[in-house]
């Protein structure tokens, strides 16, 4: 009876033992992996943008941006983290992902809009889109939007660097956006739609005045009107169109148009 006593009594001694040794064992390396992390560790800005520029170099966007990320909330001192902002919205032009892109370089002027290179930020908006022109009948959009904000870039920053880079820029913009409205100004005038015609190239030659091809657009209304049994306005364009362009290979056509008239 007494050794069973004992025997249980040892048993729960034992537990006890074992429960206080894992215990201390739990706050050992608890404590240990603490020591290890150093939260209070001086975080190298300048060491991890440098790293993130290799690896953009190395076409590793992804590890690149999740270096920069780390830079944009840890650099305390500010002077990285509006890099590593630009940086990101960089990696994914060089990834050919213009929309998030232009999101990111959004994102840096609403946070940043005083910063050294927030021209930067809005030139490389403009040329996301810029970009994205493919041709006057499948380029209108882009080219729209292109040409709002590379004018928004130049009454924004007037002294940005790429002032003469960015009215080239806007004169390809205007020449693509012109060469659509004609070209939509054509298919109602071959419609039969002449009222639609006249109003395309009207606004054409209002928003465009030196376009290329205004020749073509003056004869085209010229023809619009004259359709329309609106003579007044008919001669009015032909006369314009012999007054500005006498060399132009339209003016036969438009001599026989003008005559059909004064008949």
């Amino acid at each position: 009876m007494t050794k069973y006593k004992t025997h249980g009594f040892n048993n729960s001694m034992q537990k006890i033992v074992t429960a206080i040794l894992f215990l201390s064992l739990v706050f050992v390396f608890s404590c240990s992996g603490k020591s290890t992390a150093k939260p209070n560790a001086a975080f190298d800005a300048e060491q991890t943008f440098a790293r993130a520029n290799e690896l953009m170099d190395k076409k590793s966007y992804e590890e690149a941006r999740t270096a920069l990320t780390e830079i944009k909330s840890r650099d305390l001192t500010k002077k990285y983290a509006p890099l590593a902002h630009l940086r990101i919205a960089d990696s994914y032009i060089k990834e050919e992902e213009p929309e998030r892109a232009i999101e990111e370089h959004r994102k840096f002027l609403e946070i940043y809009p005083d910063h050294k290179y927030s021209y930067y930020a809005q030139f490389q908006i403009s040329m996301a889109y810029f970009n994205q022109i493919e041709d006057s009948e499948r380029g209108y959009g882009a080219a729209s939007r292109a040409l709002e904000e590379f004018e928004k870039l130049k009454k924004m920053f007037p002294r940005n660097p790429y002032k003469d880079i960015v009215d080239i820029r806007i004169e390809k913009c205007k020449d693509i956006i012109a060469e659509y409205e004609f070209l939509v100004g054509v298919f109602y005038f071959k419609k039969d739609s002449y009222d639609a015609a006249i109003k395309r190239f009207e606004g054409l030659l209002q928003r465009f005045p030196g376009f290329k091809k205004e020749a073509d657009v003056l004869y085209n209304l010229a023809l619009s009107y004259k359709k329309s049994g609106e003579n007044e306005r008919a001669f009015e364009y032909f006369s314009l169109l012999f007054k500005k362009y006498p060399n132009s290979n339209l003016i036969p056509e438009a001599t026989k148009a003008l005559s059909t008239i004064k008949k």
